[in-house]
């Protein structure tokens, strides 16, 4: 592998283990066909084997030394490497009302809103698959009542199935890590409508969140008028934890009609 100097400020870790490249290319295969979006593709080590795989890929990057890389190192991406931030790609612009994939190794400062990020295009982005911090990993597919269970799961279970596929060591990248990584893929379900308000369903989250270790009763009580008779229903002696997705869109169905005067 070609020596390129990791930069500390863009969160660069590159991956060494070929097999491990291959595996983490292989979460797509059932979508071969369909554009494939590469986040932050490095060196091309995952890059390569999506070639391989026969897949109709656009990468972007940040590193403009990455980039000459890849423009050397792969001809045939001519005007599909994209230099620019993935939080602040056009999405619509590149991809229109077409179905697509997102697939990388992600850094780990901003693996979170690269999540966020691709959830705003849900109904085009069928899969989203890569590597990033275990932790993260963990907790966008932990179920309801485990520990590490949040934000993130709540929000992204709404409308895509979690599967955690593989833990990759830390001494498999150059340089390595402080912390072990995990694979993941997330499936678009086939939820449509998901029975609520989006925007309140994001907040009532963040706010159930916002204090864990509170039963909802105290944490949403801002969210009802005083005294509000609703309060009293069994829901709100469970802690955020606790709910499934589909409470969380009957407590935002509450929510919404407080607001409401019902």
């Amino acid at each position: 592998m070609q020596h390129v100097k990791a930069k500390k400020s863009l969160g660069q870790h590159f991956l060494t283990d070929m097999d491990i490249a291959r595996r983490i290319a292989a979460t797509l295969d059932d979508y071969r066909g369909m554009p494939v979006l590469e986040v932050g593709p490095g060196m091309g080590v995952l890059t390569q084997f999506l070639l391989d795989a026969g897949h109709d890929l656009t990468v972007v990057e940040l590193d403009r030394d990455m980039v000459e890389l890849l423009s050397m190192k792969f001809p045939q991406l001519d005007g599909r490497i994209i230099q620019k931030d993935f939080l602040k790609l056009d999405l619509n612009e590149l991809y229109g009302d077409k179905e697509f994939c997102i697939i990388g190794n992600y850094p780990y400062n901003i693996s979170s809103q690269i999540y966020f990020k691709a959830l705003e295009m849900k109904n085009q982005v069928k899969c989203i698959s890569g590597m990033l911090q275990r932790e993260v990993a963990q907790r966008i597919a932990a179920p309801p009542g485990s520990k590490t269970y949040g934000i993130l799961s709540v929000l992204l279970q709404a409308w895509y199935t979690p599967e955690y596929l593989f833990t990759v060591d830390e001494n498999v990248f150059d340089p390595p890590p402080k912390v072990k990584s995990g694979v993941i893929r997330l499936t678009r379900n086939g939820v449509t409508d998901i029975g609520c308000d989006e925007k309140l369903l994001k907040t009532v989250v963040k706010t159930s969140f916002g204090m864990r270790r509170k039963t909802l009763r105290n944490s949403v009580r801002g969210m009802f008028s005083s005294g509000s008779e609703v309060l009293a229903d069994e829901i709100f002696s469970k802690r955020p934890e606790q709910l499934s997705v589909e409470q969380f869109v009957a407590l935002t169905n509450l929510v919404a009609a407080n607001r409401n005067g019902n």
